[in-house]
């Protein structure tokens, strides 16, 4: 019993002193959780004022961060946030900055340009922006002037939208329509093939709606040994655009990590398709759209949202041919802003440089999605 009480109050002495040290001496991590601002150092050079900045946008104190800045004259805090975040809703207006990157351009006595890289973490998977700050001294500290990108005016217009579109009525309780369900679109492969990269297999080709009638489409593919046995089962997940109108066609892309081909004897593909609402629209057009060969080999364009209303997200899927017109590559990008009317967004998609010399020409399709619903 003793023992007992002697081991209590040396168990309460320890927890009163770590109380006190992380008083007297508190982790700066724990601080920034609870809003403090130790994590926050002198902004007597560039780079610390950068760093500063990001911290706060990690926090979204976006009142801190705005009033910090040396050009903030400019523009109001609701511009400054949501110049970060959307004007309308889209993947950044719900994204978490995880990290951040700072790269020294250039630097004088007086001014400094820094490339500031942020790493968001979105509904899709991580997407990367950077921006390039000029930061200025101002007296003892450093100051980010930050080049707000601010939304285009468009001037009052009617927009016709005269696009075709697709409602599927269910049967009803007491409706009398037989016992078979409606069949579903048909679908074919208009290629696929394999290919051995340094990550593992993938699984590439084309996938075509062949009905009258829209669908929702996926792909899985299963790898089979020399004796027929499963090795692995992937799908496309998002490197194929799921809603096809009639007779369009989609890209798609399926990755094995870890496989190597030399122990594939055959692949099991098994298209998926079902019946649903979809729609012509809205209209979104690629622009300058082509090739940039190595060493920043990448499939660039614009996309001009050519309806009357903001589209929250576009699925951007590129295919890559070669002379004979078969598929080498697929790529994919998502828009991190809304696609306001008539506002041109460029789009830069990066290609492996060993696949981009067996590329002679490309296509591209968009999906767009809006909260609520794709379309």
């Amino acid at each position: 019993m003793r023992a007992g009480r002697l081991f209590a109050a040396l168990l309460g002495l320890a927890t009163v002193a770590l109380v006190v040290i992380g008083t007297l001496w508190p982790i700066p991590s724990a601080a920034a959780f609870a809003g403090g601002r130790s994590l926050l150092q002198s902004a007597s050079t560039p780079e610390a004022a950068v760093r500063n900045l990001g911290d706060e946008i990690r926090r979204r104190d976006w009142d801190l961060a705005y009033t910090g800045l040396a050009n903030k004259s400019d523009f109001t805090e609701f511009e400054f946030e949501h110049d970060l975040t959307g004007y309308y809703p889209c993947l950044r207006t719900y994204a978490n900055l995880e990290n951040f990157d700072i790269q020294p351009l250039h630097s004088t006595a007086d001014d400094a340009k820094i490339r500031f890289i942020t790493n968001w973490s979105t509904v899709v998977g991580p997407v990367t922006a950077s921006r390039d700050l000029n930061v200025t001294r101002s007296g003892a500290e450093w100051k980010v002037n930050w080049p707000i990108r601010r939304e285009p005016i468009v001037p009052p217009q009617i927009v016709p939208e005269d696009y075709l579109r697709w409602d599927v009525i269910f049967r009803g309780p007491g409706d009398d329509w037989g016992a078979q369900n409606v069949d579903s679109p048909h679908l074919s492969i208009v290629d696929m093939h394999p290919v051995q990269r340094a990550e593992g297999v993938v699984v590439l080709g084309e996938l075509m709606n062949e009905d009258v009638v829209p669908a929702y489409v996926a792909i899985t593919a299963t790898l089979q040994s020399k004796d027929q046995s499963p090795i692995a089962t992937e799908s496309a997940f998002d490197m194929i655009s799921h809603f096809l109108l009639p007779k369009q066609v989609t890209p798609f892309l399926i990755s094995f990590p870890g496989q190597s081909l030399s122990g594939v004897g055959s692949i099991r593909m098994t298209p998926f398709s079902s019946l649903v609402s979809a729609a012509a629209g809205p209209v979104i057009a690629i622009d300058n759209e082509h090739l940039n060969p190595a060493p920043d080999s990448s499939l660039s364009g614009e996309l001009v949202n050519e309806s009357g209303r903001p589209v929250s997200v576009a699925h951007i899927l590129g295919t890559l041919y070669n002379k004979s017109g078969q598929v080498v590559w697929v790529v994919g990008q998502y828009t991190g802003w809304a696609l306001s009317p008539q506002d041109p967004a460029p789009f830069n998609i990066p290609i492996p440089e060993d696949l981009a010399k067996n590329a002679g020409s490309q296509r591209t399709v968009v999906t767009t999605f809006n909260y609520g619903g794709s379309e």
